[in-house]
């Protein structure tokens, strides 16, 4: 019987799926320290990992009995993926179970950052009876998104979802994508048998940077580890512009972030992810202008048990 450690946990429909084709799922965390001591002595076949566990050359190197590597989620540059398959390892992910999620999640800081819900929520509670007016005063500078233009950096599952959401919304979408030259969008009307279509082309990234009101991440960390977006960008930017990342730790500069929030450069800024995670730059967590979240794109029961029962059933496909 085949051994599946799912060391960052599993969907129990993925679980059931992996149980009932024959396998022995582990789903009890081991440390990164121990992982490859532990998967050699218990010969296990499958690794199935998130964003917190690492399959990196030297593990793979010690581990004989793997044959498989399983990514909950889209980003893999926690695995080394090539080299990962030249020793015969099958590298699996969920490029699209996840989108949904993450989409709404943009849209969560975007609503946020525009309405300034995340000064209401924290200012509120300690100074609600006694400063109501003065909040109430801050928190009525607020913009709305429609008829605003959405920058989409990346354009693949998760950046299509998100410009789908905001067409919804009544926004312009200017979509980069080095990879994709140009796509289709289908809208569904929930609850009717109605959909549509919109054909876009992606735009050079200069154009997207410069025009956008809103601009969100859907891309990988760059090989380099340099950010993609930098002091030169920022000053690029329209004044009053709203960022989002949910994608990588380290695609904003943080410190060009911070100076940019600092002059009014940039109105305000969604991070789900953050460079050094999991101990983020206080400064972040803390600033005014900054809506906060500990890297939960994916994080909803829907995307988890969609995430677990597509790796699930790839991993049998592939026995």
């Amino acid at each position: 019987m085949k051994k599946v450690l799912a060391n960052d946990g599993i969907d129990a429909a993925g679980k059931a799926i992996l149980e009932k084709a024959g396998f022995t799922v582990i789903t009890e965390k081991v440390a990164q320290d121990q992982l490859a001591d532990y998967l050699f002595n218990e010969k296990v076949a499958v690794l199935l990992v998130r964003s917190a566990t690492t399959a990196r050359a030297e593990l793979i190197d010690q581990c004989p009995d793997l044959k498989i590597i399983g990514r909950a989620g889209v980003g893999m540059d926690n695995i080394d993926v090539a080299y990962a398959r030249e020793k015969g390892i099958k590298v699996l992910n969920t490029p699209g179970a996840s989108s949904q999620s993450v989409a709404e999640l943009v849209f969560s800081h975007l609503f946020t950052l525009s309405r300034k819900l995340h000064v209401a929520n924290r200012e509120m509670p300690e100074k609600g009876t006694t400063e109501f007016g003065g909040l109430k005063k801050t928190c009525s500078e607020g913009i709305e998104l429609k008829g605003k233009t959405l920058g989409v950096i990346g354009f693949g599952r998760i950046g299509q979802a998100t410009a789908t959401m905001a067409l919804g919304l009544g926004m312009n979408v200017l979509p980069y994508d080095p990879f994709v030259e140009k796509t289709v969008l289908e809208i569904d009307f929930f609850h009717t048998d109605d959909t549509f279509s919109i054909e876009y082309h992606t735009v050079p990234l200069e154009e997207v940077i410069a025009k956008s009101d809103f601009l969100t991440l859907h891309v990988p960390a760059s090989k380099d580890g340099k950010p993609l977006i930098g002091e030169a960008e920022l000053a690029k930017m329209k004044d009053g512009v709203i960022l989002v990342n949910t994608a990588r730790g380290g695609l904003i500069d943080e410190q060009a972030l911070l100076d940019a929030l600092n002059n009014g450069k940039v109105r305000g800024a969604g991070l789900d992810v953050f460079v050094g995670e999991p101990q983020p730059d206080k400064r972040l967590l803390n600033h005014p202008k900054i809506s906060v979240t500990p890297h939960i794109g994916g994080s909803t029961a829907e995307a988890q048990e969609r995430i677990g029962i597509e790796l699930a059933e790839a991993v049998v496909a592939q026995f």
